[in-house]
């Protein structure tokens, strides 16, 4: 099972809207569910009455953003209804949350055509060494790519099993 996160500094400062000082450690609430919506680039945690808890914009999806995913190497991000099933401290990107794509169907519908429909999408953050920026644009074979401090962040919300919906 993954660990949760705690921050510290100048980051649980902001969190905490200046209620700690930033020295003290603030653990994090737990997301009942994520929202991806790929046309927005927007990735939204709720708490369980529905509730928004965080918004991040400007994500980075597959290079072929617009569609569904349908097989491996079409470079799109899934739509639909899955679960965030791990967590990879070890990943070739600053923490990665593995999303159950391919479900059933995904794999019915690569089947039909003759195609794997792929797999290992995940929500991460930037490839481990990069540096502190963002890479531009929409890079990722599919999965769902936010800065180093927002995959953090997420990281210490999202508890293995939680649902995520990712939208056109």
């Amino acid at each position: 099972m993954r660990r949760r996160l705690i921050l510290t500094g100048w980051v649980a400062a902001l969190l905490a809207a200046g209620t700690a000082r930033a020295a003290d450690p603030v653990e994090l609430p737990t997301a009942a569910s994520v929202l991806v919506e790929k046309a927005a680039r927007r990735l939204t945690l709720f708490d369980a009455s529905g509730a928004p808890l965080r918004v991040f914009t400007g994500i980075a999806l597959g290079g072929a953003p617009t569609g569904a995913k349908r097989y491996e190497g079409d470079r799109r991000t899934p739509e639909g209804r899955y679960v965030v099933d791990y967590g990879n401290e070890d990943s070739a990107y600053h923490l990665s949350l593995h999303i159950s794509y391919p479900d059933s169907n995904d794999r019915a519908l690569a089947q039909a055509a003759g195609r794997s429909p792929g797999g290992l999408i995940f929500l991460h953050g930037q490839p481990n060494g990069y540096g502190m920026t963002r890479i531009p644009g929409d890079w990722t074979d599919g999965c769902v790519a936010l800065s180093k401090e927002e995959i953090e962040e997420i990281w210490g919300m999202v508890a293995d099993g939680t649902p995520i919906e990712i939208r056109p």
